[in-house]
């Protein structure tokens, strides 16, 4: 079970930044939160553990009657994008419904993420683009009626019939992808964005999930940082005594 929540967030695109050191690192800006917890999710109600989290404004003429009631009840303003993150059982109260999560409440420089987004869809692709097939045939001797084909699909009288599974042409991208074990380099908490080494599905400006990477060691949550208002609200007034 993860123990980070993870974020909604949207693709800004490539860059490169310089470390200390002088090393360049190749990264995907992602513009994570801030996201507002829509909902919770507890065993005794609902037989899990889990965080709804909402991201981005939406008029209250394009939702639902449905989703306007769980909006209005958490007290939160419509939201664009909803998802759920699993979460373990003992965390669930360091959340509050209407709480607004950064990326730095969630994130840390170091780490290990898994970012899963809708793929970039490029419509009706050969078998070449979409397998990566070599193409029938060599170029350069002699003409060949079919270069970019994909072969032979079948077997001749047994069992003469097309094999389930066959790698065609079709439908290329546009469907849920994810990568695992990006890097996090750099968190940068006054605009919500996390840098990660390498590249992350769909296209610019698309929504992803951002979460702690299931396949590495569980990174604890950042503390909260306390800013200086919520600070002295919270601070016990001075009293003249004696």
């Amino acid at each position: 079970m993860n123990t980070n929540p993870g974020l909604i967030g949207t693709k800004l695109g490539n860059t490169q930044i310089f470390l200390d050191d002088g090393e360049v690192r190749r990264v995907t800006a992602i513009k994570a939160g801030p996201c507002v917890v829509v909902g919770k999710r507890t065993p005794a109600k609902d037989g899990y553990s889990a965080l709804q989290l909402g991201f981005g404004n939406r008029r209250e003429a394009r939702v639902s009657k449905p989703e306007a009631g769980a909006f209005k009840k958490a007290s939160v303003d419509a939201q664009r994008v909803v998802r759920e993150f699993r979460i373990d059982e003992s965390l669930l109260e360091r959340f509050e419904v209407g709480q607004t999560l950064g990326a730095a409440d969630i994130f840390q420089d170091g780490q290990f993420v898994d970012v899963s987004a809708t793929s970039k869809g490029r419509g009706f692709t050969g078998v070449m683009r979409r397998h990566n097939f070599a193409g029938a045939g060599t170029v350069g001797h002699g003409t060949h009626e079919a270069k970019r084909g994909g072969g032979s699909i079948g077997m001749a009288t047994t069992p003469g019939r097309t094999p389930r599974g066959q790698k065609m042409a079709g439908q290329h991208g546009n469907k849920k992808a994810t990568i695992l074990n990006l890097r996090v380099v750099r968190v940068l908490p006054d605009e919500n964005i996390v840098l990660v080494e390498g590249g992350v599905p769909g296209p610019r400006n698309g929504f992803l999930t951002l979460k702690g990477a299931i396949k590495k060691a569980a990174v604890p949550l950042p503390e909260r940082k306390v800013k200086e208002e919520e600070a002295s609200a919270q601070a016990p007034e001075a009293t003249d005594e004696g």
